[in-house]
């Protein structure tokens, strides 16, 4: 059979078992990895070139990092550079020793014991970004950070099997570190210098054709991730440090815009070839100590991240859905495993036991990551204890306000002027740690909270309340933010925000005053403006001044536009 006709039956059959999967309502992902499972080599063995479907499987993670590179601008880096290092190198240090001792009570030796804890602790980036991009999560709190601590479990994956690879070959340790530092200095110069001089030239230049700047940034994608390979690095890493180079580009909406189908095509061909290598062998001894091992990623892993958040400041639900993102091992795991087959450091049950662990638990954190609203629901009464308790500067029974605003990002920021401007006495309630720090160091009267959580809403006084607004885009948190409201406060003014139109039903239907749809008004702000100034374009040069203002003092408080990839 040619590679072509190989490739076809694969999708194919991938398209086949994805309608099945849509019928019984179960995650795509899940359907492409069966698939894989399907045409390898444990049943059927359709996929007789692997090593052609790994090449198109590259360029799947490849441009799926590179538009997350696109979409994660340094100040976003920066944002979550804190929480994402510290709970990165907390859980892989703390999963480690953990995983160790359990490989050690079941039996394995040293060196297997620490192969095995090392590949427990690598969570797959690739699948959290595909989960988190089909729920429309990429943007939100939790989302970032997350994305910010698995970049460095990536980045610690990269330089342990750069380590052991190395190692193989008889060099010391010393000059492999040294290897390193030099050429990742030699790079970031080359990129500094490019960002600061080349690209503001480049932008608009290759923004005259649209093939032109399609052609430019696959270019630039794969030929800084080939950059980065030769040089004994991640091709993964190259690709997000390409994207990210130009999430300063003015066009890199648009080029993520037209990456995307290109990046679901080759992702769908990567977990297919993910599903055909989890075929597993002799597995007589091997599944005892794979649902064991299983149930600590899927349990232990965010039970440790959760911690961590919660001695950061994080609320129980942020902790809880970040958690959920290191429920599974990853793609790193599988490949440490078989090198040190390779090398003789382990042996054939070492790599049944994680390849089951894999396939276990990239399965169930699946649905966990899609189901998460549910399982918060279900567990969030029990989840107090990984969340540190705030010392608040006011007794909030005691506190009466005009209005409350819950959320201060984006949407929120502009309320501010308005309460100042009718001289009305507010507080604002948000729950992203620095976001509080920002608001306390400017005197603005907040409190650090979370409009989910039914608890700290019975602390404020809502019934003397005359305003509730609420920017929170979710809609299980909404509804319950409204039901709390119109039970002890039926003629409150309550404004809330809506992305679906269905939604915003439903809110209407709970007690909301008035749904502000951010799409929907955007449209007829800017009818008025047309309806207001007519053809005159002396009063739009005016108006276009005082929304450059408007964009510069937020562009100075770290604000973007949401990117919203559905239910947008």
């Amino acid at each position: 059979m040619d590679i072509f006709t190989e490739i076809s039956l694969v999708i194919v059959i991938a398209t086949i078992v994805s309608v099945l999967m849509r019928v019984l309502k179960q995650p795509m992902l899940i359907g492409y990895i069966l698939t894989g499972v399907i045409v390898g080599p444990a049943v059927f063995g359709v996929m007789q070139s692997p090593e052609s479907l790994e090449v198109f499987s590259q360029f799947g993670i490849a441009l799926l990092l590179f538009i997350v590179g696109l979409n994660l601008s340094p100040k976003v880096i920066r944002e979550v550079g804190k929480v994402a290092t510290i709970t990165g190198l907390g859980q892989v240090v703390f999963t480690s020793i953990i995983g160790y001792l359990i490989s050690s009570i079941l039996g394995f030796d040293k060196v297997e014991s620490f192969y095995i804890a090392v590949a427990l602790t690598f969570s797959s980036t690739i699948i959290i970004l595909k989960l988190l991009s089909d729920k429309g999560d990429l943007d939100s709190l939790y989302g970032k950070v997350s994305i910010g601590f698995l970049l460095v479990q990536d980045i610690l994956a990269t330089l342990f099997l750069v380590v052991v690879s190395a190692s193989a070959l008889g060099d010391t340790f010393g000059s492999i570190a040294i290897q390193l530092i030099w050429k990742s200095f030699l790079l970031g110069l080359l990129l500094f210098l490019f960002i600061k001089f080349i690209l503001p030239r480049l932008s608009v230049y290759f923004a005259t054709s649209q093939e032109f700047l399609f052609l430019f940034s696959i270019g630039w994608g794969f030929g800084l991730a080939s950059v980065f390979h030769a040089l004994g690095l991640s091709i993964e890493i190259g690709a997000l440090v390409a994207g990210v180079t130009l999430s300063l580009f003015p066009y890199h909406y648009e080029i993520s815009s037209k990456m995307k189908p290109l990046r679901d095509f080759f992702l769908i061909l990567f977990f297919v070839l993910l599903g055909a290598e989890l075929g597993v062998d002799n597995l007589s001894g091997a599944i005892i100590p794979a649902l064991i091992f299983s149930a600590f990623v899927l349990i232990g892993n965010p039970l440790i991240v959760m911690t961590l958040m919660g001695i950061l400041r994080f609320n129980k639900k942020t902790g809880f859905l970040s958690g959920l993102t290191v429920a599974q091992i990853s793609e790193f795991s599988l490949i440490l495993v078989a090198l040190g087959y390779k090398l003789g450091h382990v042996d054939e049950k070492v790599i049944s036991v994680v390849t089951l662990v894999g396939l276990i638990t990239i399965a169930g954190s699946s649905y966990m990551i899609i189901y998460s609203d549910k399982l918060y629901s279900f567990l969030h009464s029990y989840l107090g204890v990984f969340e540190r308790k705030v010392k608040r500067k006011t007794n909030l029974d005691k506190e009466s306000y005009d209005s409350i605003l819950f959320g201060y990002n984006r949407i929120g920021y502009d309320f501010l002027g308005v309460y100042r401007k009718i001289g009305a006495k507010y507080l604002v309630v948000d729950y992203d740690p620095k976001v509080i720090e920002n608001l306390e160091s400017s005197g603005i009267r907040c409190e650090y909270g979370d409009a989910s959580d039914v608890e700290f809403l019975g602390e404020l006084a809502l019934k003397d309340l005359k305003m509730i607004i609420s920017t929170v885009p979710n809609y299980e948190d909404t509804i319950s933010l409204i039901d709390k409201v119109r039970s002890v406060n039926e003629s409150a003014i309550l404004m809330v925000i809506s992305h679906r139109i269905d939604d915003a039903y439903k809110f209407y239907e709970h007690g909301a005053s008035y749904v502000v749809m951010p799409h929907f008004l955007g449209g007829t702000y800017a009818a008025s403006l047309v309806e207001r100034n007519k053809f005159d374009a002396a009063k739009f040069e005016v108006e276009k001044e005082n929304h450059l203002k408007n964009l510069s003092k937020r562009r100075s408080l770290g604000h973007e536009h949401p990117t919203i990839e559905k239910n947008g």
